[in-house]
């Protein structure tokens, strides 16, 4: 299939179909539905972007154990699972080329709350979704700072529908077992409920142990018929191990669990906390006010680095010999407040952002070791104790955005967005021989959105738009020389922000059939600019001692592709969903990578390549899912999903192709009622995923021969290797 779309191809084709104007029903009052606090406005129609909103029934309903099983059925989005229920979202392709730590360019929001965490990961609490709504294209016109590809917003259970208990256990594979309880009250002027949950699982893989323990709740106080104020909060404590990932093809068929290999970080301790208050109020039939103050912490302690070499230059074969002792804290505060005015033609909604992040970093070797067996003098010992980094960044981010949207013509809406941000950057090093004790820089980005809606009837609209999104510069790729005494990547504080910039259009609709069907395709093309790069590549640096390298803005990409989904109502007999993504994605810039074989401490040789042209790794071309579901009596669903997807690369040189798959998972829940009145709601269900047992690769990436043999090949890849059919069931009673 080869698709070919332009920025002229996607202008010109709206433009073109503007003249097949109908007449549509009175669409009433023109609102602004677009907002970073809320889920209360829903509506798509007149939503110039392609977005997905999946409901908290149904993610109740999947009874899923990562939420990654939930975003499988959007079209666009991929969810690479990092450990567990630890991942990191990617849109339409979007930084699946990067290998670890960098933001997912995609903006992750739960209650309003902008949640980054530590390497761009993300951990949802699956307990307490309300909504999960995706908005797909650039998004920084609301989000601001590497919403390249879009945002994730997710909305937490609140209100009065929470009143009374619920109870649940579940159990499955490989040790997985899960128990919720929640209780709630609800009167004329307060409603509030507490949950708590805990997820605890021996893992399928070698040390991948982990538990999950939560605390979550909101109070609601409604002020008046049309105000009301929200305090929801959540404390979270994490424990986890590895993620099991396995040294090259061969070990990954015979060792798949990881017992003779050591990931390069695990043993994760994390402290999650989120609190925000949000004032609500409907001043009129055509006025609303929005304000939102949150904070978010993050704090993290691992292992990083497995020691090769003890003290006295033997090797180490313990699995728990690690290098390194990070303990990282973050803190995301902020303050965001919404204004949106209707009338009958015009629409608009004025805001602000305020941000004050600080990211704190301290790192301390944990034994004494050797990087060789070599008795060469550049073999140093290191010893156990020392301090190697302590410093602090801070982010703060000062942001007006808004929204217009004008009924031009009966039926015709045109939408236009603006966002501007000034960002600071600062960094303080705590090293007593640091060289870069304080740096700073600042930024002005501005972000848009111009789009078009257009209803071709009463169940058709075609819609269409141009985005834009950034990313600024991090501390590190403006001031990487200045900051370490021992590299040698040279400091570049004019970097520029990098650029996307997103077409699209598509066409929804609804079709009375299977008892009514939603509908939605598109065409995209996101093209990255000032795609910031190593001059030098991204993973190896030639020898020479001196400041040999920088961060340029030299790179770029291009990704085209259409997206389809079709579902429909789920209370049928008979209902099913489809979701398909076709997606190209190539680097149109990418000229100089080295690739490294032999021994990075010792005797290697780089080889440079031209990625430029190569597809983007771990990106598949082609993605489906279905689902079909049964209502064969009352209060029994069963439900029938495949997941496929073709073959992709997983290096950027594109030499090691992974193969494609098809898995298939089975649902079935059952809900029925007893006691007084039928006070108890009871639900039973039981899931089976990867039915055939199939053998795949949750990820695969490759990037330097990783064993030392001066070949790069298929046994050089890092690879965490699917754990094959797995069973989950459990009750649920809600009273």
């Amino acid at each position: 299939m080869n698709l070919k779309i332009s920025k002229k191809m996607l202008i010109a084709t709206s433009i073109l179909l503007l003249p097949m104007m109908a007449t549509a029903e009175d669409m009433g009052l023109m609102r602004v539905d677009s907002t970073t606090i809320d889920d209360r406005f829903e509506s798509k129609r007149g939503e110039p972007s392609n977005i997905s909103v999946i409901s908290g029934e149904k993610v109740e309903k999947a009874h899923a154990e990562n939420i990654k099983q939930v975003l499988d059925t959007i079209p666009g989005v991929t969810a690479e699972l990092q450990s567990q229920d630890s991942l990191k979202i990617h849109i339409r392709g979007v930084e699946n080329q990067r290998f670890m730590g960098e933001k997912p360019g995609v903006a992750v929001v739960i209650d309003g709350v902008p949640v980054f965490e530590r390497t761009g990961r993300v951990n949802i609490n699956m307990d307490d979704i309300e909504s999960i709504k995706v908005i797909k294209g650039g998004a920084s016109y609301l989000f601001g700072d590497d919403a390249l590809a879009g945002a994730v917003i997710i909305t937490t259970k609140r209100g009065a529908k929470m009143a009374g208990g619920q109870l649940s256990a579940e159990a499955g594979s490989f040790g997985y077992v899960r128990g919720a309880a929640r209780a709630g009250f609800a009167t004329d002027k307060v409603s509030g409920h507490v949950q708590v949950s805990r997820r605890d699982a021996d893992s399928y893989y070698a040390q991948g142990q982990y538990k999950a323990d939560y605390l979550n709740g909101k109070l609601q106080y409604y002020a008046s018929d049309t105000s009301d104020l929200t305090f929801g909060w959540e404390v979270a404590q994490r424990l986890k191990d590895s993620h099991g990932t396995v040294d090259g093809v061969t070990q990954a068929a015979i060792d798949p669990t990881s017992v003779n290999s050591s990931d390069y970080a695990r043993h994760y301790n994390v402290d999650l906390g989120k609190f925000y208050l949000t004032y609500a109020n409907d001043i009129s039939e055509t006025s609303n006010m929005m304000l939102n103050i949150y904070q978010f912490s993050d704090h993290t302690m691992y292992w990083s680095a497995p020691v090769s070499f003890d003290a006295a230059r033997n090797p180490v074969t313990d699995v728990n010999a690690y290098k390194n002792g990070n303990d990282y804290h973050q803190m995301q505060r902020g303050i965001k407040g919404e204004w949106r005015e209707s009338s009958e033609t015009l629409g608009w909604m004025g805001a602000i952002d305020l941000r004050d992040n600080s990211y704190r970093s301290k790192v301390t070797y944990l034994q004494d070791f050797r990087n060789s067996s070599s008795f060469a003098p550049w073999n140093v010992l290191y010893t156990a104790g020392t301090i190697t980094a302590d410093n602090n960044t801070r982010e703060r981010m000062y942001a007006v955005y808004g929204e217009l949207k004008y009924r031009l013509l009966e039926g015709l809406t045109v939408t236009a967005n603006g966002r501007y941000d000034h960002i600071r950057l600062g960094y303080d090093d705590y090293l007593p021989a640091s060289t870069a004790p304080k740096l700073s820089k600042n930024f002005n980005v501005g972000s848009w959105r111009g789009g078009i809606t257009y209803d071709i009837s009463d169940s058709v609209s075609l819609y269409s738009n141009v985005s834009t999104g950034f990313r600024a510069p991090t501390i590190t790729q403006l001031f990487a020389g200045r900051m370490s005494l021992t590299g040698n990547v040279a400091a570049n504080p004019d970097l520029k922000p990098e650029q996307a910039y997103n077409y699209e259009i598509g066409l929804r609709g609804k079709l009375d059939m299977i008892g009514g069907l939603d509908w939605d395709i598109a065409a995209f093309q996101i093209d990255r600019n000032d795609f910031i790069l190593n001059v030098a590549g991204q993973y190896a640096t030639p020898a020479g001692g001196a400041l040999s390298d920088q961060y340029q803005n030299i790179g770029g990409m291009r990704n085209r592709g259409v997206e389809a989904s079709v579902k429909s109502d789920q209370d049928q007999l008979f209902s099913m969903d489809a979701a398909y993504t076709f997606l190209d994605a190539k680097f149109t810039q990418y000229d100089n990578f080295n690739l490294l074989k032999g021994n990075p401490y010792g005797v290697f040789t780089l080889t440079p390549y031209n990625n430029s042209g190569h597809s983007v790794p771990r990106v598949p071309r082609h993605k489906l899912f279905m689902a079909a579901r049964i209502n064969p009596v009352k209060g029994l669903t069963v439900t029938t999903e495949m997941n496929a997807q073709t073959s992709y690369f997983a290096d950027e040189i594109n030499q090691e192709k992974i193969g494609g798959h098809a898995i298939f998972d089975l649902i079935a829940n059952y809900d029925f009622s007893t006691g007084s009145n039928n006070a108890i709601e009871w639900t039973l269900f039981g899931r089976v995923d990867n039915v055939l047992d199939r053998t795949y690769y949750n990820s695969a990436r490759g990037y330097r021969d990783g064993n030392g043999d001066n070949i790069y090949d298929a046994e050089d890849l890092s690879i965490v290797v699917n754990a094959g059919r797995r069973y989950t069931t459990g009750i649920s009673a809600t009273f």
